[in-house]
């Protein structure tokens, strides 16, 4: 069964680490995609990142993550092996490379790519997976030899009924906030020059 407490702990950083961020992002022209990484002892925040596209294309929210990762002092960081990485919305092809290639043996998210298709109107995910790897949504091996990744509503949907409801109110509370960011972002997107806005 799934861990509540690790579950209520994600949704707090998204909702109060996250968030904040990405808000600020979406306000400078960027999309909505952010992530995290967590210490898996203690679950403390190492390091929160938001979508950074204005500057480059590359700095997607896992990504640019990623980039601040490796900017800190080699003291400051936690092994990979010994880290949780979260990230808002189910990482895209890009993403999905650059937590392989940086040794996370995890990952968790709370928007599907289907989510970044139809709710946030952010389809470049799916389609670059069926136009580049032939893959239907889904259909990349979500459990493999580099890590195993888990969606945090298919968690909460595993959980007691008991569990259940007061995480899936907390989920709703963040959705309306993203659906707020989502709004924001598209009045203004024609605005920047990312490639695929």
């Amino acid at each position: 069964m799934a861990d509540v407490s690790l579950i209520d702990r994600l949704l707090d950083v998204i909702e109060h680490d996250i968030i904040p961020m990405t808000t600020e992002g979406v306000a400078h022209g960027n999309k909505l995609f952010g992530a995290a990484i967590l210490r898996k002892d203690d679950r403390s925040l190492v390091l929160a990142e938001t979508n950074n596209e204005t500057e480059s294309p590359l700095w997607h929210g896992e990504v640019h993550c990623l980039k601040r990762f490796y900017e800190m002092p080699k003291a400051e960081r936690v092994d990979t092996k010994d880290a949780i990485f979260l990230a808002t919305h189910e990482p895209c092809s890009l993403c999905l490379s650059a937590i392989t290639w940086t040794g996370f043996n995890n990952f968790y998210y709370l928007f599907s790519h289907e989510d970044s298709r139809d709710s946030f109107a952010i389809p470049h995910d799916l389609n670059i997976l069926k136009e580049v790897f032939t893959l239907d949504p889904g259909g990349y091996n979500a459990e493999n030899a580099y890590w195993k990744s888990f969606s945090i509503r298919k968690l909460v949907r595993s959980l007691a009924e008991t569990e259940r409801p007061r995480l899936e109110t907390r989920i709703g509370k963040i959705s309306a906030r993203y659906d707020e960011l989502s709004s924001a972002y598209q009045a203004s997107k024609a605005e920047n020059d990312i490639p695929l806005s």
